[in-house]
Parts: C-alpha cells; sequence; structure tokens
C-alpha cells in the first residue's frame, strides 16, 4: 500500500538535482502570482487556483487507489487548516499586488522561520537552537534591508503596506505548517490537500462574489501562464514530486535546499517582470536565504 511506503536513504545525485528544481520552482510561487494577477483578481485567482488542485492532486491520488474520504472526527481540525490556508492565500494575493513579485518572494520566503519560531511552543521536538536564533535573525535583517528604503523620504509607504501583508501571509503559513503537524499529521498528505482546497473553493466563491462582483477576468497569456504555474507546477507538480522525495529519502539531506527559494523567485522576477534588483533588495535576498539554510541545517 502506498500509504505505508517509507525509507530514509541518502538521496542519489539525480533526487538532489530533482529536489534543487522543485524549490526553485516553489520559489516562483510570488512571481507567478504576481503575473496572474495581471488579469485575474486575487480572491477569483485563489477560487481557479483551488478548483485546479482539487482536479488534479485528487486525481492522482484516485489513480493511485488511495481513499479520499473525509473521516468524521477530521472535520473540525481540517477546517481550522483550511481557515488558515483562506488567510495566507489571500494575504499573499493582495500583498503581492501592492508590492513587486521580487519582493513579496523575500518576505513570503520568510514562512519556514515563523515555522521555527512556533514550532518552539507546539512542538516539543523542535526547540530553538543557537544555529536556528541565528537563523531567524540573519533573515529578519535580510527583510529590514530590504524595506528600508521605504522608510526614508517623504513617500514613506511606497511598497510597505504590501511588503507588511506579505509578511503575514507568510505569517499564516507558518502557523499553518505548524498546526498541520500538531492536529492533523495522521492525515495523508494527498487527502489533506484535496479536501483542504475543496473546503476553500466556497469559501473564495463568496467572497469573490461580495468583493469582486464588478471585477471582470481577463484571460491574457501572463495571466493564464500565471494561474497554471500555481495550480499546476506547485501545487500538483511540485506538491507531488515533493511528498514523493521526502518520504523515500532522508528529510534532513533535502530541506536546506529550501535557501533557494528567495533566489529563484527573485532572479524569475527580474528576468521576467523587469523587477529592478537594487543592492539592498540583493542583500536581504541573500541574509534570508542564509538564515533559512541555517534554520534548516542539521546539527
Amino acid at each position: 500500500m502506498l500509504e505505508k511506503e517509507f525509507r530514509i536513504e541518502d538521496p542519489s545525485g539525480k533526487i538532489i538535482a530533482f529536489m534543487l528544481l522543485i524549490v526553485s520552482l516553489i520559489g516562483g510561487g510570488a512571481f507567478a502570482v504576481k503575473l496572474g494577477l495581471q488579469g485575474i483578481p486575487p480572491l477569483k485567482m485563489a477560487l481557479f487556483r483551488c478548483i485546479l488542485g482539487v482536479i488534479f492532486v485528487g486525481g492522482a491520488g484516485f489513480y493511485y487507489g488511495m481513499s479520499m474520504r473525509m473521516r468524521f472526527e477530521e472535520f473540525r481540525r481540517l477546517l481550522l487548516i483550511a481557515a488558515l490556508y483562506t488567510l495566507h492565500t489571500i494575504t499573499l494575493n493582495v500583498g503581492t499586488q501592492h508590492t513587486t513579485a521580487a519582493r513579496s518572494t523575500i518576505f513570503f520566503s520568510l514562512y519556514p522561520l515563523f515555522t521555527v519560531l512556533f514550532g518552539h511552543f507546539w512542538l516539543p521536538n523542535d526547540r530553538l537552537t543557537v544555529t536556528k536564533t541565528l537563523g531567524i535573525i540573519a533573515a529578519f535583517g535580510g527583510v529590514f534591508l530590504a524595506i528600508m528604503p521605504n522608510l526614508q523620504g517623504a513617500n514613506v509607504t511606497g511598497y510597505l503596506i504590501g511588503d507588511l501583508i506579505v509578511i503575514l501571509s507568510a505569517c499564516f503559513l507558518g502557523l499553518r505548517i505548524t498546526l498541520t503537524k500538531v492536529f492533523v499529521q495522521d492525515i495523508y498528505p494527498y487527502r489533506l490537500l484535496v479536501w483542504l482546497l475543496a473546503l476553500n473553493i466556497p469559501c473564495f466563491y463568496v467572497l469573490s462574489h461580495i468583493f469582486e462582483r464588478e471585477q471582470s477576468v481577463e484571460w491574457t497569456l501572463a495571466s493564464t501562464a500565471g494561474l497554471i504555474y500555481q495550480g499546476w507546477i506547485i501545487t500538483v507538480f511540485c506538491f507531488l514530486g515533493l511528498t514523493w522525495t521526502l518520504r523515500r529519502y532522508k528529510a534532513s539531506k533535502l530541506v536546506v535546499f529550501s535557501f533557494l527559494m528567495p533566489l529563484s523567485g527573485v532572479l524569475f522576477s527580474h528576468l521576467f517582470l523587469g523587477d529592478e534588483l537594487t543592492l539592498d533588495l540583493l542583500a536581504g535576498t541573500m541574509l534570508v536565504a542564509t538564515g533559512i539554510y541555517l534554520v534548516n541545517r542539521q546539527p
């Protein structure tokens, strides 16, 4: 049975290369959001992403013969996790709308740091260490470097509002990951994600109907590509690939590569959206990447 296949092998060179690809693609998440926002309002985009995810992740689960039926005792726990998914998705989409894709990438990449902070209080085997603390300090130092130009001069706000909303999104995601470990770690990942997305479909539909009734969807090449990237590349390919990899190989040898997320996201934003790469932004990106590496590095 697939659900019981766990291994702890050391990853080969090909697996490491595959993991680097997945992490780099995940790093392009904020870039994809910014791309999709060129023609799709934030709440509608979240709705479409959930629909795409349910179709393809659910389809993969049925293909492997896994039951997608929700058990009664799981419902309240899934509602809590789904509510946090709603909050982190809305704040990411809205925040990215009010800042650049490169900046959004940096600030959203903070979620592993928030996961560590929340885990210190809720997960008994995930306490803060000196190395993790140094990583958190380095990452938030990078955030300060990135937003520092917006704290100077007459136009104080600039991208600051969007930056802060994206940081809040990273906080919600870190909390969701932590509470997932606390409350629903016994639910198989495919079924968890299917219900996480399915429970959010009516929520995003209602919110979109209330707040975006007058906003139409423009199916341009850019907006469609951004939505497909979110719904298929990240939600389906990256999730399934990450799940498959971590169930077969030592997680401690793979999670350290997450430092690539802000680097790849900033690079995508510069190459495809023309986001300016200032010295402050580059230095902030490197500090955030260093912080993520230190937090995930095994002692």
